[in-house]
């Protein structure tokens, strides 16, 4: 085939137009993975045994897009995170699943009320702040709330109302002992049956233990 014939069968118009965009879609699907790739590493990167200063808004933001898999067809994610939070005394890797483990929580709250094929999106709320001596962190979701007869029980080791294959029963419990024995902090929800639920967790900004030390 000659070239000019080649010219003729295709919109060279349309070409132009539209070569620019899939470069700048390439380049942002680029600049994706590699946000989600250093996400990912320092997410898994090993905590050790002692607390160390960490910037709380900056591992809630990596968590968000680790988790990206889990959230992006379901919900929108908003965060209002305090850009004057001080650095917390934690260990990191432990906040992190906490953090983690609510955002997954939120997505199956919300999977519940919209289903598994959504026309349309749930929204998931996350902001910081210090409250006196403390870190607070609050996540919020538009699912279906915590039925008033279990809320008692939410924190209990294996209790779980998600079926078969979709939870364990250990999230909350791993995050309740996480936030209140090892960090001296708290971690408490409110909901509102068919409308949402929030968490608040507190983590104090002074290690008692280390002052101890």
């Amino acid at each position: 085939m000659r070239v000019k014939d080649f010219i003729s069968e295709i919109n060279l118009d349309s070409l132009v137009e539209e070569i620019p965009e899939a470069i700048e879609q390439a380049k942002e699907g680029v600049s994706r993975v590699s946000e989600i790739v250093r996400a990912m590493k320092e997410f898994s990167h090993p905590s050790g045994k002692s607390k160390v200063p960490v910037d709380i808004n900056h591992a809630i933001e990596n968590t968000i897009a680790v988790a990206r898999n889990e959230w992006k067809y379901f919900a929108e994610i908003e965060t209002n995170l305090d850009p004057q939070l001080p650095l917390v005394p934690c260990l990191e890797g432990e906040i992190n699943q906490v953090i983690l483990t609510l955002i997954i929580n939120s997505v199956h709250a919300i999977t519940e009320v919209l289903g598994e094929n959504p026309d349309k999106k749930g929204k998931i709320s996350i902001s910081t702040s210090k409250t006196g001596q403390w870190c607070e962190i609050k996540i919020s979701d538009t699912g279906n709330g915590i039925p008033r007869e279990i809320r008692d029980r939410v924190f209990e080791p294996f209790f779980t109302t998600k079926e078969v294959g979709k939870g364990t029963g250990q999230g909350l419990a791993i995050a309740h002992q996480v936030i209140v024995e090892k960090h001296g902090g708290t971690i408490h929800f409110d909901s509102e049956l068919g409308k949402d639920t929030t968490f608040t967790i507190k983590i104090p900004l002074e290690d008692k233990g280390q002052e101890a030390q």
